[in-house]
């Protein structure tokens, strides 16, 4: 059984930076995509980043231009890089991998979540 298994989260101060990591305990083959999604108390999960299998990434408006996603294929392992952090980026962040398991079925591995807060 495959487990994600995330580090790098904890307080902060506003205006500050933390990096985020998740390695896989074992190989995982057709990845589409990793990620990170967080959920803050009350709300939805949402998208923060993604990285495709091509190297392309997609960010939510909320934290371009101070989130970076990146990923080493060798090590099975994606981070988020995150600067200029604010209060309002409170909330546990979860590592995704998007498996393709062929016939267009696909397939989430997620990490158990780490919170991240950002005090003001």
């Amino acid at each position: 059984q495959v487990q994600l298994v995330e580090s790098g989260g904890g307080l902060v101060q506003a205006g500050g930076s933390l990096r985020l990591s998740c390695t896989a305990s074992q190989s995982i083959s057709a990845i589409n995509a990793m990620g990170w999604y967080r959920q803050a108390p009350g709300k939805e999960r949402e998208l923060v980043a993604r990285i495709f299998s091509g190297g392309g990434t997609i960010y939510a408006d909320a934290v371009k231009g101070r989130f970076t996603i990146s990923r080493d294929n060798a090590k099975i392992t994606v981070y988020l890089q995150m600067n200029s952090l604010k209060p309002e980026d409170t909330a546990v962040y979860y590592c995704n991998v998007d498996q393709l398991k062929g016939w267009g079925a696909r397939y989430d591995y997620w990490g158990q979540g780490i919170q991240v807060t950002v005090s003001s």
